[in-house]
């Protein structure tokens, strides 16, 4: 059981750290959004390329910050039922939101088994999206990010279902 709290305050580290370059990346994105607006309207000198940095952009913040958001709960799911059902019946609420975490795992896992080949491929053949002339960047550090990402998540709603570390969140009990 130690390795497991060991694994789980490792993964929380890292998953503090991930949350915390997701937000470089949205103040990156709103210094890219602010400098298009001004050149284009000033200048007349639009920043070729904004459309491709926000739809990159985009990806990395959600998935640079969704292990954190699992970490501390937060993710956007109805446990209403859950709540309820915990002050009548704690201990089947407790095996739900259990279940509901090993299945959040598994398809995260699923995830990333399936992103992982696009990375390797977008790595070995160095495709690019964007404009060419214009603004172009490469697909992999994406799929990394989603890999990793996923990665991740998986780890956490697993650790979760073994430490039992949700279980206040899930059933209101303090």
């Amino acid at each position: 059981m130690n390795i497991f709290k060991t694994l789980n305050t490792v993964s929380d580290r890292i998953a503090i750290v991930a949350n915390a370059i997701g937000t470089l990346v949205v103040l990156a994105l709103v210094t890219v959004v602010n400098y298009d607006v001004v050149a284009r309207g000033v200048f007349n000198l639009p920043f070729m390329g904004a459309v491709e940095v926000v739809q990159f952009s985009m990806v990395l913040i959600v998935f640079l910050q969704l292990p954190d958001v699992i970490r501390v709960n937060r993710l956007t799911r109805s446990d209403g039922f859950l709540q309820l059902a915990a002050r009548r019946w704690p201990r089947a609420t407790r095996i739900l939101g259990q279940l509901i975490n090993t299945v959040a795992g598994i398809f995260m896992l699923l995830i990333a088994i399936a992103i992982w080949p696009e990375f390797i491929e977008m790595l070995e053949t160095r495709d690019y999206f964007g404009v060419p002339g214009v603004f172009t960047a490469p697909w992999w550090p994406i799929k990394l990010t989603i890999f990793l990402s996923a990665s991740l998540c998986s780890l956490i709603f697993f650790l979760k279902v073994i430490l039992a570390s949700d279980s206040a969140a899930v059933t209101g009990s303090k």
